[in-house]
């Protein structure tokens, strides 16, 4: 059953409004924009693919086409940042952070400069564009460097939120986006903070069999598998983490030791991405037997969002196996 506390729309397994990640950063952004005056966007050449054409549109002085050239945006950003301005940058997450990673690490996060990577079009539901253009390892990337927070909101309501609370948090950021439409299952009044994740599912009656934790628009799947689950009387939570770094370990302890075992779910590589911050984390606090659902050491290729999502065996019935397959070895 849903959370108390969760307050999700009413229509979140129906799925009737849909809408790219990206299109909340791009609501988001005016929506700071309007705020603060000191906020001002810089683009390498994608901005009708990045959202940020509206911001650009609307404060034609406070943005900066930069170009086909993601080291020089990153550059660029810092310099802004150490001038006193809020500096967001967007662009496929493939080339920001994938081509830009050392000028980030340089001049952003060493420098603790308060610029916020906004990372297009990233994971396999990209389609057609294929491996080139599927990024899925952009948050190992960022995760790993010192100073840099990690989100991964969950619908376009979700990276709204994230955008805005993003620019007043006076630290680097990176903001995962997809470019495919998902379902929008939060809503304004849902809960959002950096740091803190959401349990959004709970059994109808006793202590949960298995923790699921999920991040990004395959939050949504996860219910879809939980509400499967429960028609199969196997009891489990699922617990939005939109943010990846720093992770809500209290939380994360809380539904883990509840439950006993643990499947966490991403639209990105095993490898050093969001299961891997939690399995660390875990280790340390209370370890649990898990199982990971995401990108097993593969590229991406061509085909539909929908097709590659259940080609890299992250559909709502990969979930399901993967809870039965930590069942048995829960504690």
């Amino acid at each position: 059953m849903l959370h108390p506390d969760a307050k999700l729309r009413d229509d979140l397994f129906e799925a009737a409004e849909q809408a790219p990640t990206r299109d909340g950063f791009g609501k988001g952004l005016v929506e700071a924009g309007e705020k603060d005056s000191r906020i001002v966007v810089l683009c390498a050449d994608l901005a009708e693919s990045t959202r940020v054409e509206e911001f650009s549109k609307k404060f034609p002085d406070r943005f900066v086409e930069v170009g086909v050239a993601e080291q020089n945006l990153a550059a660029l950003a810092s310099g802004f940042a150490a001038a006193g301005k809020v500096p967001f940058i967007a662009s496929y997450a493939t080339f920001s952070p994938g081509r830009n990673n050392e000028q980030i690490r340089t001049t952003i996060s060493l420098n603790e400069q308060p610029v916020i990577i906004g990372g297009m079009h990233a994971g396999v539901s990209v389609g057609p564009d294929g491996a080139t253009h599927q990024a899925l390892e952009d948050m190992a990337l960022m995760r790993v460097q010192p100073n840099m927070t990690v989100i991964s909101p969950c619908d376009a309501e979700e990276a709204r939120k994230a955008t805005v609370a993003a620019s007043v948090l006076g630290k680097p950021v990176y903001v995962r986006f997809a470019r495919d439409k998902t379902p929008i299952m939060t809503s304004f009044d849902t809960p959002f903070a950096i740091g803190k994740a959401n349990v959004l599912w709970y059994p109808q009656q006793g202590a949960p069999s298995v923790a699921i934790l999920a991040t990004g628009p395959l939050v949504h799947t996860a219910l879809i598998a939980a509400r499967e689950l429960e028609n199969r009387d196997i009891p489990t939570t699922v617990t939005n983490f939109h943010t990846v770094k720093p992770l809500d370990v209290e939380t994360l302890v809380g539904v883990a030791s509840e439950a006993g075992a643990v499947v966490t779910v991403e639209e990105h590589q095993i490898a050093g991405g969001f299961g891997s911050a939690v399995a660390e984390a875990l280790a340390q606090t209370y370890p649990v037997p898990m199982e990971f659902v995401g990108v097993h050491d593969r590229f991406g290729q061509s085909g539909t969002p929908r097709e590659l999502i259940e080609e890299y065996g992250m559909g709502a019935s990969h979930i399901v196996d993967a809870v039965a397959r930590v069942l048995p070895r829960r504690r």
